[in-house]
């Protein structure tokens, strides 16, 4: 059946993302190396909550400001949690013109700090018409719920649906849920899924 809709994971297919820029931007404010960093970060055990809503956001800088030791202030955390993010791998010219065509949705595991700051540094957000983000519907991927309410923005079967993620767990799971999904490698693969598909753009 024909494709009506267009879900797209956020990082590492639109935008890339490498969280070793972010421990290093830490470093400067704490006594520990990168790579203990990211070991604190994990025993944490932080992130999952806050990224499915049930941390707010200051409450999540104190507490992993405690964590390691650090001397930032929220602003400052801010700045070095979201230094994560560079480039783009997704043109805006294409999602412009996808976005004329089919009805674009956002599918992200993603938390309150980095989506503020991908919404002030990235003009691409403005091509989607529906924006599905873990932290907001308290669910992330590859949990079933959340592909649900992907599509529930989508306004159309799943079959019509095209869904394309770098993590291989989430493409299976998109699967399951009847998504017409394929693996993010590279933007030239997905143009030629996409093609295949006739998915097409000006």
């Amino acid at each position: 059946m024909p494709h009506k809709a267009l879900i797209f994971d956020l990082g590492q297919v639109l935008i890339p993302f490498d969280f070793q820029r972010g421990y290093r931007a830490l470093e400067e404010f704490c006594p520990y190396p990168a790579v203990e960093i990211r070991r604190r970060i994990i025993a944490s055990g932080l992130v999952p909550p806050f990224e499915t809503g049930l941390i707010e956001p200051h409450d999540f800088v104190t507490r992993l400001t405690e964590a390691l030791d650090l001397t930032l202030d929220y602003s400052g955390f801010c700045r070095a949690w979201s230094s994560i993010f560079y480039g783009q791998l997704i043109p805006d010219r294409v999602l412009e013109s996808l976005a004329a065509r089919y009805r674009l949705v956002l599918l992200s595991n993603t938390n309150a700090i980095h989506f503020e700051m991908v919404r002030e540094a990235y003009s691409l957000l403005r091509h989607f018409h529906e924006m599905v983000l873990s932290y907001e519907v308290r669910s992330m991927k590859p949990d079933a719920r959340i592909y649900h309410a992907a599509i529930e923005c989508a306004g159309c079967k799943p079959g019509e649906c095209f869904y394309t993620d770098d993590i291989a767990e989430n493409v299976e799971a998109g699967l399951r849920e009847g998504l017409d999904s394929v693996l993010f490698e590279t933007p030239e693969q997905l143009e030629q899924d996409m093609r295949k598909r006739g998915i097409a753009w000006g």
